[in-house]
């Protein structure tokens, strides 16, 4: 008398559900991709370059510098000693960037700094259509 079960389970797995999954994966980053804003152009230094500072040629060069507190002095003509909060610092970053000549701004910003009050200046130099220049340092 045989007792053996007739009925044998397949162990394999199906490969239509994997496929789905690969799709709807490939349709996720392609959808995340094209919804990913890249407006701001930012003057990076390039991995093959040295970080040394270039030698400063133009003395007279519209600088917003951003505190380890969070706060802000323009260049030429502002005081370190005395940062200000950002809305106080919109006219005077404006009339530094026209006495220039150029239509860029410097960005220095202290190790400690939050992002946000970087960002804060990146905002206003593209709502001017200024061109931000990053600064960096070893």
């Amino acid at each position: 008398m045989n007792l053996g079960s007739r009925n044998k389970v397949k162990m394999e797995g199906g490969m239509a559900s994997m496929t789905d999954l690969i799709f709807l994966l490939l349709i996720f980053f392609i959808i995340m991709s094209l919804m990913s804003n890249n407006n701001t152009p930012i003057d990076l230094p390039n991995a093959d370059e040295s970080t040394e500072l270039p030698p400063v040629t133009d003395p007279v060069e519209a600088a917003v510098i951003v505190t380890a507190d969070n706060k802000y002095v323009v260049m030429p003509g502002g005081d370190l000693e005395h940062p200000q909060e950002f809305e106080e610092i919109k006219d005077a970053a404006a009339q530094a960037v026209i006495n220039q000549g150029k239509n860029k701004l410097k960005i220095a910003g202290h190790k400690d700094a939050k992002y946000e009050a970087v960002f804060q200046v990146l905002a206003l130099a593209q709502a001017n259509s200024w061109d931000p220049v990053l600064a960096y340092d070893k």
